[in-house]
């Protein structure tokens, strides 16, 4: 039977676009099941690059890893020259949309996620405190006097994408809120990360270059206030942003963040008039290219900037960008005399991912509880929250961005300090997991 112009709209309770699994409410709702999963997909596949580089890098072909990754690339732009070799444009470079994510997650978070409830907030936040004060206070410990000493940063760092790859292979094992307190402790420890790279491991800083970037950054603004959609001209203006951070002699990647913080994290539009959309929903032969394309403006811009942007580029953080810093980064040659002699940056970076993480976060936890400050999420024992406080010891990924930063002209602090970032990272994995193993309740208790 073949409907007519004159026929009534069919009512919006069975029309597929509102279902809750439509394309509509797909669009329009926040996926941070879909943001985990990504992240947990992700950590697979940098284990995956992790093992790729550390093989290759202790391989007969070691000498074509080296020759690949310290290969020189230059970029002319009139007369102005940036030199750099293959990692170098990795890490400065690919890594400043990695920490564009890493802003927009924070911007969501503090706007319309976990950290907008203040109470919701306080007990990750506390504990992601102890989870850096702890190590850092612990590495300075062994470190003290030493050649080392300046890499007390490297062991702040949480690994996102490995911890929750770790949290999705325990499945029901892990109770989803002490997912979500994982997760807001990241969010925290990034803050806490980005700060320490900002403020203690800048090179001398060209004032006239900074100033550029700040004046950049205003123009972002008054563009965000003029309600200018044109992402063309954000990317011109990102990549502007990153050069005058790049020759100022603070970290270029601080662009990303920056830019990400910026990103508005509520719709444009406020929200969605459905029965707008419903009305003019295509699927019938009467509708028009305007209505199609009236629709598609709806849902879009009822979708934050910061949500849509971090949708796009996500999947490429996670599985091409990290990955291939891991690869640049942690080819490193795994033998007892590769490691400096004494070995206290090792020692430090171990101590401080294994053992200060755990008893930092475990214990802020208990005296934030024990003061008021905070709750444990529903249905979790403090002896889970240590089996996660033991998992965010796996700092990999910032922990070792920081390590170059640290030790940027001595190569051997920075293999000793990949040497015990790569074996903090999986004693960490194996002890957080076996502990929540051991502590999930049986089967039949649930019953």
């Amino acid at each position: 039977m073949t409907s007519r112009a004159s026929d009534p709209l069919p009512s919006p309770g069975p029309e597929p676009w509102l279902r809750s699994d439509g394309p509509l409410a797909r669009r329009v709702a926040r996926p941070l099941q879909g943001f985990l999963g990504i992240e947990a997909a992700g950590g697979l596949v940098l284990l995956a690059a992790t093992v790729a580089a550390l093989v290759w890098a202790n391989s007969p072909w070691r000498q074509l890893y080296m020759d690949l990754f310290h290969t020189e690339m230059v970029v002319s732009v009139g007369g102005h020259v940036l030199q750099e070799d293959l990692t170098h444009w990795i890490n400065d470079g690919l890594m400043a949309i990695f920490f564009l994510v890493v802003g927009m997650e924070i911007k969501q978070e503090v706007v319309s996620g976990e950290l907008r409830d203040r109470r919701a907030a306080v007990l990750p936040a506390f504990a992601a405190v102890g989870g850096m004060v702890v190590p850092a206070a612990l590495y300075l410990a062994i470190n003290a006097g030493g050649p080392g000493v300046d890499g007390w940063g490297i062991p702040m760092a949480t690994d996102i994408a490995f911890a929750l790859g770790v949290v999705a292979l325990l499945g029901s094992r892990v109770p989803p809120p002490l997912k979500v307190f994982l997760l807001t402790l990241a969010v925290v420890d990034d803050i806490g990360a980005i700060a320490v790279i900002a403020v203690f491991y800048t090179e001398a800083i060209s004032w006239a270059w900074l100033g550029g970037a700040a004046a950049v950054l205003v123009v972002v603004v008054v563009f965000r206030r003029a309600r200018v959609r044109y992402l063309p001209v954000y990317v011109g203006l990102g990549t502007v942003l990153w050069l005058c951070l790049f020759e100022s002699g603070v970290h270029a990647t601080l662009a990303g963040v920056s830019l990400g913080l910026l990103t508005p994290a509520l719709p444009l539009l406020g929200g969605v008039d459905k029965a707008h959309v419903v009305a003019r929903l295509p699927g019938r032969h009467d509708r028009s290219a305007a209505d199609v394309q009236d629709v598609g403006f709806l849902v879009r811009e009822s979708v934050s900037p910061a949500e849509r942007i971090t949708h796009a580029l996500h999947p490429w953080s996670a599985f091409v960008i990290v990955p291939l810093f891991a690869l640049a980064n942690a080819g490193i040659e795994v033998s007892a005399k590769a490691i400096t002699s004494p070995a206290t940056v090792t020692v430090g970076v171990l101590g401080g991912l294994v053992v200060g993480k755990t008893v930092g976060i475990t214990v802020f936890s208990w005296v934030a509880v024990r003061l008021g400050f905070g709750v444990l999420p529903a249905g979790v024992r403090f002896v889970q929250l240590a089996g996660v406080a033991a998992i965010a010891g796996i700092g990999f990924t910032v922990s070792l961005f920081v390590a170059g930063l640290a030790f940027p002209d001595a190569p051997g602090l920075v293999n000793d300090a990949k040497i015990g970032i790569l074996v903090a990272s999986g004693v960490a994995a194996l002890v957080g997991a076996l502990v929540l193993i051991l502590s999930a309740p049986s089967p039949r208790s649930e019953s």
